[in-house]
């Protein structure tokens, strides 16, 4: 089975193009389409533009693209360099940028709503539970136990007659 870059040039070469003339049809830089014929893909630096040129030039050179993709593909697992897809971003940054990542997905039009009514229906609760449990709440608790001490000391109780300016009785 001829490999992709011997069926890029075989089709290439039966169309009567040369190099200059396909990478003007295609938009494809010359070096670009002279690597992919050669079978030389370090030139590129992921594999996503690899099977885009690929795409490309197999439509227009009219060639039976799922399988030279299917072959490109069988190609590309043999290198080490494109062996696996690349990282779509770098390394794993840390737990800040996983709950960035995760908040970004949220839809804030239905969720800022949903989170001020959860705030306003708890400190409701809140606000409710405090004042039952203040109005329930013996007034007199936090006083300690009342010892009633004289400001004169004297031998016995002397209590002051109700309603009347005469001197205190003694008992």
């Amino acid at each position: 089975m001829p490999t992709v870059a011997e069926q890029l040039r075989t089709a290439r070469e039966q169309h009567q193009m040369t190099q200059h003339q396909l990478a003007d049809i295609t938009k494809i830089r010359t070096d670009h389409i002279a690597a992919l014929e050669e079978g030389n893909y370090n030139v590129f630096s992921a594999p996503v533009y690899i099977r885009g040129f690929v795409r490309t030039c197999a439509s227009v050179l009219h060639l039976d693209v799922p399988a030279v993709l299917a072959t490109l593909d069988e190609e590309l697992g043999q290198t080490k360099k494109f062996r696996e897809p690349p990282r779509l971003s770098g390394e794993s940054r840390g737990i800040i940028d996983a709950i960035a990542y995760q908040l970004s997905k949220i839809n804030w039009r239905i969720a800022l709503p949903l989170v001020a009514v959860t705030i306003v229906v708890v400190a409701s609760i809140t606000i409710y539970r405090g004042v039952r449990s203040y109005k329930a709440r013996d007034p007199l608790s936090g006083l300690g136990a009342g010892i009633y001490q004289p400001t004169t000391p004297s031998r016995g109780e002397i209590i002051p007659l109700p309603g009347t300016n005469s001197a205190p009785v003694r008992r």
